[in-house]
């Protein structure tokens, strides 16, 4: 149970309580006096950060706002790309979330037709078609890295507490409001939502795409950051909550600069061993103005996706007596696999109802999607795009993305690799912020590049049915998306980031 593992609040004595003795001007960095590192936020990026920090030998402290790592999350998608980071940061986390991870690279990846389409001159398709298969395993190969593998994040948080990082670590009811850097070599103090100070030569703001870190680093009004619903690593989201997240979500991603994807997203992992489980183990079944993603879990799970445009803010109606499944029924109609079909008059691919069909209706999750653009378009940051002076954003702080590619988490594991390694190269801590900078120029780059390949995925995904229906265009689409994959996983799965 890694509620267990977490730290309590009681600490009055830790070491970053009081500020240190640090002369004007910085400090040496030796063995007896390593960096001392906050990390804000203990979801999957600041928990890959406070363990690369460990690993150098760095004194680092993580604060998470959820009162306790509960048992609850679907599994992530570790892509060969993050394996190779963590294998770099930790090679026993390594090891063991390869021994416990299903691996899915071994089966058939892929877009699917959603229902029948097309025409004699564009081509026709018949509901469940292939229309493009992904080999993610040979461009891992060419890498050399390992097989993409999903792993329960619940499992994924106990792996990193136990072997990550000294049992104390871990600060739970916390979260940064503020900062303030206290010049050059001397750190900053970080000031908790409760008032209570932290000291430190460095802070990382790994808090998420509502990011407190963010907000004051980019000069964001008020309002634009520390929403969350219950926390990077906090239980499940009961209806009154998701509602309210609804409702508060809109005014904060303005002020945050946020996009809106223009999807909404019903999210759950059923207890079912899936019809097509040993040929598949990814699929989006294609449709108008909405589509459905499918994965394998692991022992006999599926986890599913069905992403669908409208205005952001929408809410489903409560359960009652009368109506007991709001969100499953409303599933039901989108993806209704018999005539007259869906308010199309589309008949799908029943695959989408035999998952939707295998989920209590309390397992179902709605939230709308955001990403934000690559912050690169900001050319007064170009120097040092996700840092100020001995502060630097990383994972959905800095780089929040659509999941068609899967790389969100993915991206953590980069940044936390990435930004350890500059900061271990430091021998005094004036030079703290030259590494933070140099870290964000790297990385933001590569992100940006995977941002906008997730962001046109998606957008090319809704608009599928458009193309399918115009001669030529369909068959070309088709095409040129098959014979890129290769070359978008290749640069996905390097083993240099």
């Amino acid at each position: 149970d890694a509620s267990s593992m977490a730290g309590a609040t009681d600490d009055a004595d830790v070491w970053w309580r009081s500020p240190a003795d640090v002369p004007a001007g910085g400090r040496a960095v030796t063995a007896d006096h390593p960096l001392r590192v906050l990390v804000a936020g203990g979801g999957i990026a600041g928990l890959i950060v406070a363990a690369a920090c460990h690993s150098k030998g760095m004194k680092v402290a993580l604060f998470e706002q959820a009162g306790s790592y509960a048992p609850y999350g679907g599994p992530i998608q570790i892509q060969s790309n993050a394996l190779r980071a963590l294998q770099r940061i930790n090679p026993a986390i390594y090891n063991e979330l390869v021994r416990v991870g299903t691996v899915t690279a071994d089966r058939v990846s892929g877009l699917k037709i959603g229902y029948d389409a097309g025409n004699v001159l564009a081509g026709e398709y018949d509901r469940g078609d292939w229309l493009v298969r992904f080999d993610t395993v040979g461009p891992a190969m060419e890498a050399g890295l390992p097989a993409t593998i999903v792993v329960d994040r619940p499992v994924i948080q106990q792996i990193f507490v136990k072997l990550g990082f000294p049992a104390d670590t871990v600060r739970i009811r916390s979260r940064v409001a503020k900062y303030e850097v206290l010049g050059e070599g001397k750190g900053v103090k970080a000031t908790l939502e409760d008032g209570t100070e932290a000291f430190a030569d460095v802070l990382v703001g790994a808090d998420g795409i509502w990011s407190s870190v963010r907000k004051q680093m980019f000069g964001l009004e008020e309002g634009a950051g520390g929403l969350a619903a219950t926390g990077a690593a906090g239980g499940a989201i009961d209806n009154s909550e998701e509602r309210q997240v609804a409702r508060d979500t809109l005014s904060v991603a303005a002020k945050a600069r946020r996009r809106y994807s223009g999807f909404t997203c019903y999210a759950a992992l059923c207890e079912h061993k899936a019809s097509n489980i040993e040929e598949v183990s990814y699929q989006i079944l294609l449709g108008k103005d909405k589509y459905f993603v499918s994965t394998d879990a692991g022992g006999e799970r599926q986890q599913w996706f069905a992403l669908i445009r409208e205005a952001p803010g929408g809410q489903d109606a409560l359960p009652t007596s009368d109506c007991p499944e709001p969100k499953l029924d409303r599933l039901r109609e989108e993806f209704c696999a018999a005539a007259p079909g869906d308010a199309n008059g589309d008949v799908w691919d029943p695959f989408a109802l035999e998952l939707i069909n295998a989920t209590p209706e309390s397992e179902v999750k709605r939230r709308d999607l955001y990403d934000g653009p690559p912050l690169l378009r900001d050319p007064t940051r170009f120097l040092r795009p996700w840092s100020d002076g001995p502060v630097a954003i990383a994972g959905d702080a800095a780089h929040p993305m659509m999941p068609n590619l899967g790389q969100g988490g993915c991206q953590s594991c980069e940044d936390g690799y990435r930004l350890v390694e500059e900061l271990a190269g430091v021998a005094h801590t004036r030079e703290v912020p030259g590494a933070l900078a140099r870290y964000s120029r790297v990385r933001a780059v590569r992100t940006a590049i995977i941002q906008g390949v997730a962001q046109l995925g998606s957008d090319l995904l809704i608009d599928f049915d458009k193309m399918m229906n115009i001669p030529l265009l369909g068959p070309l689409f088709l095409w040129g998306t098959q014979v890129s994959m290769p070359w978008v996983l290749r640069y996905l799965y390097t083993p240099d980031f």
